[in-house]
């Protein structure tokens, strides 16, 4: 399992930009907290080698599903707090928010002021990109 700010990596598939080359359907983790995203360990070395052959040829998109074959991402995320394969992002960050409370209830328990001051700052700020992803869903529909 990884972790960035303390919220844990959630384990997709999607877009990552090195330099000038746009890199598709990569194994990643990314933090719906800080935004932190982390090509995923297992393929990173792959992932390099590729990135380096398409800056050489001055590709400016590569598919990293033409040139390796990922077979079973599942086992791939099996140590990321959550995947977001099955889920839409509003799901993922309120699967976070939960995580999140469930903590904040500990850090209480303990008496822990830092750590339920952190908890509080990581929860307003789930609710904050939860509701810019509503606000965004909401005006799409009404634009379609």
């Amino acid at each position: 399992m990884s972790y960035c700010c303390g919220a844990g990596m959630v384990g997709s598939v999607g877009s990552v930009r090195h330099y000038k080359t746009l890199v598709h359907n990569v194994p990643i983790m990314f933090c719906p907290v800080c935004d932190r995203i982390e090509v995923h360990p297992a393929i990173e070395g792959e992932y390099e080698i590729l990135v380096e052959y398409a800056q050489g040829d001055q590709a400016p998109e590569v598919d990293f599903a033409d040139f390796v074959s990922v077979d079973n991402t599942t086992e791939l995320f099996e140590n990321c707090t959550m995947t977001d394969e099955a889920a839409s992002f509003a799901d993922v960050l309120k699967q976070q928010i939960d995580i999140s409370l469930d903590l904040l209830g500990v850090a209480k328990e303990l008496k822990d002021e830092e750590w339920r001051e952190a908890l509080m700052i990581r929860l307003r700020r789930l609710s904050e990109r939860l509701k810019q992803y509503n606000k965004r869903k909401q005006m799409s529909q009404k634009s379609a």
